[in-house]
């Protein structure tokens, strides 16, 4: 059987979750804590972060966006807005540019060469090109929802989470429908129930579940 090592509230595990629930087929869900990693894990991914997939052919995959492909086909529905190529060099760019300034206004140290609110604005400016969007569409690319709207939301999620009153009164009233139609969808709460710690040489949890 497939195993995953997740970590429920990791931005990167929640996105390969997603693919994963679309894809459907079950498979053996390891909860770990990042400041207590198992062996296992350790031993099939040494650079230590999650998402961790290990197919059932033995195969490890260690980086979210190679899971979330390896789960969602390049014929898929998926990617009938733009390809699989197309979308996953947008959501390369979205990581690339928007995690660090996410994670510097998130967990602002009081050294940083810049404010907490300057870092905010940073991360907020990149997501203009995808307000001038959901100007005239429910998702990012368009009516239907795409591979780039399951990578770019658990960020944007982050982010808002961060200060939502001050997210709710910005001007990027159709980001803030979005992510909430987002975090309404089946898609998203069915990957977010709470397992406990996987402790090494215990069965993980079967998921999804029947």
């Amino acid at each position: 059987m497939t195993i995953l090592y997740s970590f429920r509230r990791c931005p990167y595990a929640m996105r390969a979750r997603m693919a994963l629930l679309i894809e459907g087929t079950p498979l053996e869900l390891r909860e770990v804590l990042l400041r207590d990693k198992p062996p296992s894990m350790l031993a099939l991914s040494p650079k230590g972060t999650v998402p961790v997939l290990q197919t059932a052919a033995g195969d490890v995959i260690e980086e979210s966006l190679d899971i979330m492909c390896w789960a969602i086909p390049a014929e898929s529905h998926w990617f009938s807005l733009a390809d699989r190529e197309q979308q996953l060099e947008q959501a390369r760019s979205f990581d690339d540019t928007f995690k660090p300034h996410l994670d510097a206004y998130k967990y602002h140290r009081p050294d940083a060469d810049r404010s907490r609110e300057t870092y905010r604005e940073l991360a907020a400016g990149l997501l203009d090109e995808f307000e001038a969007n959901l100007h005239n569409h429910d998702y990012l690319l368009g009516s239907q929802p795409q591979f780039l709207d399951l990578a770019v939301m658990p960020f944007v999620r982050q982010f808002a989470a961060v200060d939502r009153r001050w997210f709710d009164t910005q001007h990027r009233q159709g980001l803030r429908r979005w992510l909430d139609r987002w975090l309404a969808d089946p898609l998203f709460t069915g990957v977010m129930t709470k397992f406990p710690q996987w402790q090494e040489g215990s069965s993980g949890e079967y998921w999804p579940s029947r």
